[in-house]
């Protein structure tokens, strides 16, 4: 599922690397030949930085796809606490608390010090320890893509990394599906996964993946014969740690003896595609942590980055932060390693945007705006007059249709929550243009502010909004609540073949198990799903996932669900209105009937939609979508009404639909 046929993978065109720290008096360069003198003093600044001078060292370090960087080997850089050593073959950054070695001129991170301990796998080839990762599907592209740098503070336990990503104008079209930073941990020392406060959990074993059974793609492994004897039938699969945008903030692991941890801190989302909700990897068995910026996960080609006709294009990923820590209570209290990641965690991102970063493509707070205001939301049918929108997310994001941020990649996003008056601050916003956007949960649909925002430094702009959501009539009844989330119906235990999966203090997350697909057609093995509005309860009686039914020998077929509903009565040349809002799709088609089904021609059809294999990956939702059908009376009765649901596209156990909300509004005056 995961798979890069047909793709190229560039993990590295160029790299520089930092340090800064206050100047230690003149440095002497003069037992360097005039040419490494010049090499020297051109990569040295002297800058002001919140009163105090600062000393930035920039080395090039990589190769470029256009040509080489030369720079001067055998140089020392050395100052009150911090190091930096320059080889034929590598570069190592040392401040007293990490020691970072990286390749050249590749640069590759070929290890990480801490504490004496070497924490990335040295088993492993040097390729395959610490890399930035460009995924795309054009491997004639003659251009280099990417700029990465690494930054190291004087008295800090980490450091800092960002990518600078830069297209130029007339180059090659290409498609970008991934781009991330990614680390391998040491196996033996690190075993203990850790994302929020419920989701942590000791991991399997790299082995136990080998010595599995692989199911129905090659990311979830039944262990078998796992070392700990307490994980065996269980499934391990690396999407179980997937996390909305908004959540992850920090993960990563942590080792009783020696007692460290290692994490990743993201500071901001603003560079991050999809938005808030949009899900990704974090850390996963190898032991490996992650940071995505770019990805097609839960979401499909839609949010690659796509690139035509020559078009120019410039993005700064990060900086995110590598925190190492230690405590000695950990060898019995992992989570004590834990809190103090989530207190450095709150420290960098007060800190946002960063000052450090001295490169003109990153924006300083001096050079961003904010926009701060009230959403209301006024359904007529719900209440008279405006109502604030709870917790609201309000966001901003490059000018589209309503909804388009969710499936934006290229630009960046800048979202807050408001409060429960509706109020909300968005800050930091980096200069530009941008189109208002948001959503409530509760209420359908997606709001859009109809006049573009221009943001300049130092702006300070203030709104009141009010969203109107898609309304026809009164509400004749509903299921679930619409919240873009399928959580809320019914999600079964796996297949008793697979033991439940589990976090700290027995916490389960009932949708990230294995094989929940598959237990529609053991709950329902001969007729489909009936749903009957007034007595059936949609936590109970309402399946998570609409999927295929597996009929035997891998053969899949297309399920029609009902849904029965009384009216008292009906006005034949009225219309109604049927809102359908979607969690999730993947490559399915959903059609529906009033009362009557004609296979030929249905009353309405979404057509093929989706690619983001939400159920496939324990995800309780995707990409959002919202259908309103217009019903005309003529095609209701009075009585006893039935509405057809179909998922036609058959053949595969993954496809289907993830239903968020569905309700039936009657004509204007319905009592």
């Amino acid at each position: 599922m995961d798979g890069d046929v047909g793709r190229g993978r560039r993990r590295r065109d160029f790299r520089s690397v930092k340090i800064r720290a206050p100047p230690a008096g003149q440095i002497d360069f003069s037992d360097l030949s005039p040419s490494r003198q010049a090499a020297v003093a051109s990569m040295l600044q002297l800058t002001t930085l919140e009163g105090f001078a600062s000393l930035l060292l920039g080395i090039s370090l990589a190769l470029m796809l256009c040509g080489s960087v030369t720079f001067f080997i055998g140089f020392m850089w050395q100052i009150p606490g911090l190091h930096l050593l320059i080889e034929d073959h590598q570069v190592v950054m040392d401040n007293g608390f990490v020691k970072l070695t990286l390749s050249a001129p590749e640069g590759l991170v070929t290890g990480i010090s801490y504490k004496g301990v070497e924490v990335l796998e040295n088993r492993n080839d040097e390729t395959d320890r610490g890399y930035w990762d460009i995924v795309w599907n054009n491997t004639s592209a003659k251009s280099s893509f990417q700029m990465d740098k690494f930054v190291m503070l004087p008295q800090s336990s980490g450091f800092y990394t960002y990518a600078i990503l830069e297209r130029l104008q007339g180059w090659p079209d290409f498609d970008v599906q991934e781009a991330r930073i990614a680390f391998k941990l040491q196996q033996n020392i690190f075993h203990y996964i850790a994302m929020s406060d419920e989701r942590q959990r000791i991991m399997p074993m790299p082995v136990d993946r080998s010595t599995g059974k692989v199911l129905d793609y090659p990311e979830a492994v039944l262990l078998t014969h796992p070392i700990n004897p307490d994980l065996k039938d269980e499934v391990d699969d690396k999407y179980f740690y997937s996390c909305d945008n908004k959540d992850s903030k920090v993960h990563g692991w942590i080792s009783k003896e020696p007692p460290i941890g290692f994490w990743l801190i993201t500071p901001s989302n603003e560079f991050r595609t999809g938005g808030p909700v949009k899900q990704d990897l974090t850390s996963h068995v190898g032991p490996t942590t992650l940071s995505m910026f770019v990805s097609t996960h839960y979401t499909g080609e839609e949010l690659a980055l796509m690139f035509r006709n020559g078009e120019p294009w410039k993005k700064v990923l990060g900086p995110v932060f590598v925190y190492l820590n230690s405590d000695n209570s950990a060898k019995e209290n992992p989570n004590s390693l834990w809190e103090d990641a989530k207190e450095r965690m709150l420290k960098e991102t007060a800190s946002w945007p960063y000052s450090f970063p001295l490169s003109k493509d990153f924006s300083h707070s001096d050079e961003r705006g904010t926009v701060r205001g009230q959403l209301l939301v006024h359904d007529r049918y719900i209440s008279k007059g405006p109502m604030p929108a709870n917790q609201a997310y309000v966001g901003l994001a490059p000018p589209g249709e309503a909804g388009s941020w969710q499936r934006e990649s290229k630009g960046y996003q800048f979202w807050s929550q408001a409060d429960p008056n509706g109020s909300f601050v968005i800050n930091n916003v980096i200069a530009g243009s941008y189109n208002l956007y948001a959503w409530v949960p509760g209420v359908i649909g997606d709001y859009r502010y109809d006049r573009d925002i221009t943001i300049r430094a130092g702006a300070d702009i203030k709104l009141e909004l009010v969203y109107e959501p898609p309304r026809a009539g009164p509400t004749l009844w509903e299921i679930g609540v619409p919240d873009r989330s399928a959580a809320e119906f019914y999600v079964p235990d796996p297949s008793p073949s697979f033991k439940i999966h589990k976090y700290k203090d027995d916490h389960v997350d009932k949708f990230r198990q294995y094989g929940l697909w598959a237990r529609y057609t053991d709950l329902y093995p001969q007729s489909d799903l009936v749903y009957t509005v007034g007595s059936s309860n949609y936590k109970r009686d309402w399946f998570f996932a609409h999927v295929n039914k597996h009929m035997g020998n891998l053969e899949y077929q297309g399920t029609t669900w009902k849904i029965l509903f009384d009216l008292n009565s009906v006005d034949k040349d009225e219309t109604y209105a049927l809102r359908i809002a979607l969690a999730s799709a993947a490559d399915a088609e959903l059609q529906i009937w009033f009362n009557t089904v004609n296979d030929e021609a249905p009353d309405f059809t979404t057509g093929l939609i989706g690619k983001d294999n939400a159920i496939a990956r324990h995800g309780i939702h995707g990409l959002y979508w919202l259908f309103s059908v217009e019903v005309k009376g003529s095609k209701l009765v009075k009585g006893t009404n039935t509405i057809f649901l179909k998922q036609s596209r058959d053949g595969d156990t993954f496809r289907g639909v993830m239903y968020d909300y569905i309700r039936l509004e009657g004509p204007v005056g319905t009592p």
